[in-house]
């Protein structure tokens, strides 16, 4: 059976159309390239986290001893081991904005280096910000 030549075709969904595809892929593309290689930029721009420490900012992939130096020392740390023995540790920052509002920050550690985080409380701190009252380290003697 062939068709009219007067007849019209059934429109293509706009999610099979060619140049949608394309746009999609390139933006999922240009996300993954953003993801994998922004951090890796970050870390050979500053790779031993200087610039971070003096303006109080942490970064995934510093150490301990890093994190100590920008924001201080922490007023909870929650160890525990993986089946496979590996040390994770959580350490739980305390911000008093007065007797009533407490913000918390998280971070995560595994074998020394920090893998994550996160802020709890009202008016959340963005991550680019300083912490209001770091608990600055005590001058070794």
């Amino acid at each position: 059976m062939s068709t009219a030549s007067g007849e019209q075709q059934e429109p293509v969904e706009l999610i099979r159309q060619k140049p949608f595809r394309v746009l999609v892929y390139t933006g999922l593309g240009l996300f993954l390239v953003l993801m994998v290689f922004w951090p890796l930029a970050m870390k050979l721009k500053d790779p031993d986290f200087q610039q971070h420490i003096s303006e109080h900012r942490v970064m995934v992939g510093m150490t301990k001893e890093q994190v100590l130096q920008s924001w201080g020392g922490p007023q909870t740390i929650n160890t525990s081991f993986t089946k496979d023995g590996i040390r994770r540790e959580e350490w739980i920052f305390e911000d008093w904005e007065n007797a009533a509002i407490v913000k918390h920050r998280y971070l995560y550690f595994e074998e020394g280096t920090l893998i994550g985080g996160w802020f709890q409380g009202p008016g959340e701190r963005l991550p680019t910000q300083a912490p209001s009252n770091p608990h600055l380290p005590k001058p070794q003697t």
